[in-house]
C-alpha cells in the first residue's frame, strides 16, 4: 500500500522548531511499517478550526492521483469539525489515523463529532467565564484604560500577518498554476481546475480568472 501523510501544527513557532511534527512523523512511520511505503508528505501550519488549508488540498489530490491512503497521526490534526470530516470522507480518498488503526469510516465520524463537542465546550466555558468577570466589573480586553497604543500595535501586527499569510499562500500555489500555464491552459481553465481539486484561495473562496491573475502578479 502507498500512503500520503498529512502533518499539521497550529503555530508558526511549532512549524519552525519541529515541535509536534517529529512525534507525528514517528506515529505515521510506525503505522506504515510493514504495510507499505510513504509516497509523499505534506505539512501544514494552520489552526484546526480553519477549512482553507492548501497543503491538505494537495495531500488529498495526490492521494487520489496515486490511489493512496491519506494518513494522519491523530484525528484532531485533521480537523475538529464534523461536517469538514464528513466532506473529506465523501471525497473518494481513504483516510486512516495512526492512533486508531482499526478505525472505519463510521468511527472517524464519531471521533470527529466528539472532538467538535470538546472544542465547543471549551469555547462555551471561556465565554461564560468572561461574561461572569464582566458582570463583576472587571475590565476586559481593550476596554482597559491606557491600552490604545497596544491596540494600534496589535492591529498593525494583524495586518502584517495577513499580508505574510497571503504571500505564503501565493508561493505555495504558484508552482501548480505555472505548471498549468506551461500546459497551455487559459486563466479561466486554471481556475476551474483549482476549484475541482478543492484548492482554496488565500481567503478560502473559489478561484476565478481574475484571482489566478492576481496571484501571479502578487508572486511576481
Amino acid at each position: 500500500m502507498r500512503f500520503v501523510t498529512y502533518l499539521r501544527v497550529s503555530t508558526e513557532r511549532q512549524g519552525q522548531s519541529g515541535l509536534g511534527l517529529e512525534a507525528q512523523r514517528k506515529a505515521v512511520a510506525d503505522y506504515v511499517s510493514g504495510k507499505g511505503t510513504i509516497a509523499a508528505e505534506y505539512v501544514e501550519v494552520e489552526s484546526g478550526k480553519r477549512a482553507d488549508r492548501p497543503q491538505l488540498a494537495y495531500a488529498l489530490a495526490e492521494a487520489k492521483r496515486l490511489g493512496a491512503i491519506l494518513l494522519i497521526a491523530k484525528l484532531d490534526r485533521l480537523a475538529r469539525n464534523v461536517a469538514f470530516i464528513a466532506n473529506l470522507l465523501e471525497g473518494g480518498v481513504e483516510i486512516a489515523a495512526a492512533d486508531m488503526p482499526q478505525a472505519n469510516r463510521f468511527l472517524l465520524h464519531v471521533m470527529a463529532a466528539v472532538a467538535e463537542h470538546e472544542a465547543q465546550a471549551i469555547s462555551d466555558r471561556t465565554r461564560a467565564a468572561l461574561a461572569a468577570a464582566k458582570a463583576r466589573g472587571v475590565a476586559l480586553g481593550w476596554s482597559i484604560p491606557g491600552r490604545r497604543e497596544e491596540q494600534l500595535k496589535a492591529a498593525r501586527k494583524g495586518a502584517a500577518v495577513r499580508v505574510a499569510k497571503a504571500d505564503r499562500h501565493a508561493e505555495t500555489v504558484r508552482p501548480l498554476i505555472e505548471q498549468m500555464k506551461r500546459q497551455g491552459m487559459a486563466l479561466r481553465h486554471i481556475a476551474t481546475e483549482l476549484n475541482a481539486r478543492n484548492v482554496k484561495t488565500a481567503r478560502g473562496g473559489a478561484w476565478h480568472a481574475m484571482t489566478v491573475r492576481n496571484l501571479l502578479q502578487r508572486a511576481a
